[in-house]
């Protein structure tokens, strides 16, 4: 058993030998790495997804706003919304966004939440895991899998690409989310590890090139929406996958592209707050009125 695997060819390549499901190698993996047992492993994904699914109930009950009133109540908005009329995408929809913006929106209120792969993109995983399983019954064991699957992915992507807005813009925040999302949506939904990794191509490749570009320094705007809508973009690479439908560019070279475009990217558009949507003229006034309220 190998404790390590940095490519998304060599993951499938050992799957296929062992005849193993990606989170049956990950959890046999991580018990060489921590020296526990494959319950123990379980356990500690167990409880990240029951602080997952507090940080949702905790988000849909609260209309807290964010120390700087900018943020907060978008979460409010939707359920008011949907109460209304239903989303034209139904109802599995209206949860994935709901729990989006719930789970994102308890971050900026400094609640616990589960940073997958990082606290700013702590949402996507969270709110497509979670509502699918609602709607589709899944057991405990099954949501636990595919949590492990998500983090497989993660890991991989991370051996080329720092996932720090910071380092690698937000393609390397969200987008990997995204990637994380679909290639476990994927294994719910009873896909081939071919096709998890086929998902985790076609999310990544569409976000590559993406800024990091809060307002004000603070992760806030633009990234309480972004949850959101990269959630739903993750669905859409899970079902182009498990309709056949491939990515010509193969997941490892998307990573290398990643790779390749965060170190192009200027560093003004890496959490720096110096370009993007954090200089336009609206986002100075939001931070000159963040910066006189906290002189007074």
């Amino acid at each position: 058993m190998r404790k390590y695997v940095t490519t998304f060819a060599e993951l499938l390549a050992i799957c296929g030998q062992k005849r193993q499901k990606i989170y049956e190698f990950a959890q046999e993996k991580e018990t060489l790495l921590l020296d526990i047992s494959i319950d123990e492993v379980r356990k500690k994904v167990k409880k990240s997804l029951d602080a997952m699914k507090d940080a949702i109930k905790a988000g849909l009950q609260s209309k807290e706003k964010s120390i700087s009133r900018q943020c907060g109540d978008d979460c409010e908005k939707l359920q008011k919304k949907f109460e209304i009329g239903h989303a034209l995408f139904g109802r599995l929809f209206e949860k994935i966004t709901t729990y989006a913006l719930a789970t994102i929106e308890e971050n900026l209120r400094m609640g616990k939440i589960v940073a997958c792969p990082t606290a700013g993109s702590c949402a996507i995983v969270p709110s497509v895991l979670i509502a699918i399983s609602e709607e589709l019954s899944l057991s405990e064991t099954e949501q636990i899998n595919a949590l492990i699957t998500a983090g497989e992915i993660g890991s991989i992507i991370q051996n080329k690409v720092a996932l720090a807005g910071a380092v690698g813009g937000c393609q390397a925040e969200c987008g990997v989310a995204s990637a994380m999302s679909a290639g476990a949506l994927v294994q719910i939904l009873g896909g081939s590890e071919k096709q998890i990794v086929n998902a985790v191509a076609l999310a990544l490749k569409n976000v590559l090139g993406l800024t990091c570009d809060p307002v004000a320094g603070l992760v806030e705007i633009p990234c309480v929406k972004r949850n959101a809508f990269l959630a739903i973009h993750s669905v859409t690479a899970a079902e182009l996958a498990l309709a056949g439908v491939e990515s010509k560019i193969p997941a490892d070279e998307v990573v290398d592209a990643l790779s390749q475009t965060s170190q192009l990217m200027s560093p003004l558009l890496k959490e720096s707050s110096q370009a993007g949507l954090a200089k336009t003229k609206t986002a100075l006034k939001i931070e000159q009125k963040i910066t006189n309220k906290n002189k007074q």
